[in-house]
């Protein structure tokens, strides 16, 4: 990971993890078919490790998707991410597959933890029932990626809060409003 980090994954090559790992080319293509095989495998073990944001319900919605957007891993971790986040965008930007791999083995894992907290919130009648959970996510992570992309140039609590708080403008309702109680009697009558 320190080396994928350090110099990208273009200019990580096979001799490098050897010689830094201590152990033969041969025995590296024994485990992995190639450096990419061997790069999502590094990834998938290091969200792994990492475990990602708690499950958390306060009962609060808007205070959970802060705090999910705000998760920093340990500070050893988070800044080899921060390193291996810009390479591994532009990385998959030129490779469809790896890109492809890398979202299905590491990314998803992410969005399905929000769109966990999203349904949680359509449940509760907090979010409309019609809730687009694809478009949500993206319009939640695409402000956390864009502080990936550079380099942590705004500070991820006011990146998380303003994603938060304009997601919530456009979608929240009020508790007590005629939608929910409208949704539920809709629900009752199926």
């Amino acid at each position: 990971m320190r080396l994928f980090a350090e110099r990208g994954i273009d200019a990580t090559s096979v001799d490098a993890i050897a010689a830094l790992s201590g152990v033969s080319k041969a025995t590296i293509y024994n485990h992995w078919s190639d450096k990419e095989a061997l790069c999502l495998e590094v990834l998938s073990h290091s969200s792994d490790l990492d475990g990602g944001p708690p499950e958390i319900d306060t009962g609060d919605l808007r205070a959970d998707l802060k705090a999910y957007l705000t998760y920093q891993p340990k500070p050893e971790r988070a800044a080899l991410q921060k390193k291996l986040t810009p390479h591994l965008l532009a990385y998959s930007a030129r490779n469809e597959a790896f890109g492809r791999a890398w979202r299905a083995r590491v990314i998803e894992r992410a969005r399905g933890q929000l769109r966990k907290i999203l349904r949680r919130g359509m449940d509760r009648g907090v979010l409309p029932a019609t809730l687009d959970e694809e478009l949500a996510v993206a319009l939640l992570l695409g402000p956390m990626m864009y502080r990936h992309i550079f380099a942590g140039a705004v500070s991820i609590e006011w990146l998380a809060e303003g994603a938060v708080e304009s997601f919530w403008r456009a979608y929240a309702r009020p508790v007590n409003s005629p939608t929910r109680v409208r949704k539920r009697q809709d629900l009752s009558l199926k």
